[in-house]
């Protein structure tokens, strides 16, 4: 990212405070100035921002923000859009008020492991499964199914042993980028959407752990059987 940038261009960070972008020239998040940095720094530059760059807002409250249209050459959205109740607005401020941008969310495929950070499936604070389409983003509300079938997400172990690159969706954009979201109104369409990425990926993942013996590979095969058959009764 920082090779893209020239020296002169104006980027913003949106939702930046736990890990902000010391190249920024702007932040935009819920908390103070004075909290930032939970988790470090994204970068190890000097910061570009201050307490007067450093905008403390609701950003899906549905009010433009305190930004021109196109104000800014670039702007950086990392591991916030996932978190927050109304991606698909501020995905629309986003391409709003800059011209360029990245953006970094976790994947489907780490959302829907068990035991990412304790006993239950994914990120515990995310609302959202996210995909990329090519186009942008498309986001599926965070179903509590996951946490009581089985057979809709991938096993303890899994996460351990996913790369860098399948832990995250990236996109890079120009001019604009597209963030929808998509509804499930049938129980058998959720169930379907949720698993099949299970029943896709799961060998394969499986075939990396040390320890997949074939007992317990044909444990996982039977539950993926059950859970087919579980998807087409009504």
């Amino acid at each position: 990212m920082l090779e893209r940038l020239a020296p002169s261009d104006l980027v913003l960070d949106v939702g930046g405070w736990a890990k902000p972008l010391g190249r920024a020239n702007w932040v935009l998040d819920l908390m103070p100035y004075e909290t930032r940095g939970l988790y470090g720094r994204l970068d190890e530059g000097e910061e570009r921002f201050g307490p007067d760059t450093w905008i403390v807002t609701d950003m899906c409250d549905r009010k433009p923000w305190p930004f021109s249209d196109d104000q800014f050459d670039f702007v950086v959205c990392s591991h916030t859009l996932e978190d927050v109740r109304d991606p698909i607005w501020v995905a629309s401020e986003l391409n709003r008020v800059a011209r360029a941008g990245y953006v970094e969310v976790p994947s489907r495929i780490e959302e829907q492991c068990w035991g990412v950070h304790g006993p239950w499936v994914g990120w515990s604070h995310h609302r959202w499964l996210v995909d990329a389409t090519g186009r942008g983003l498309e986001f599926v509300l965070k179903p509590g199914v996951l946490n009581g079938r089985e057979d809709l997400r991938f096993p303890p172990g899994i996460a351990s042993v996913l790369t860098a690159e399948e832990r995250v969706h990236v996109v890079w954009w120009e001019g604009s980028f597209e963030c929808e979201e998509r509804m499930f109104f049938e129980p058998d369409d959720l169930h379907d959407y949720l698993g099949s990425l299970v029943e896709r990926h799961l060998p394969e993942f499986q075939a990396r752990m040390p320890r997949a013996t074939p007992g317990h590979r044909a444990r996982q095969a039977a539950a993926r059987l059950l859970g087919r058959a579980r998807r087409r009764v009504v």
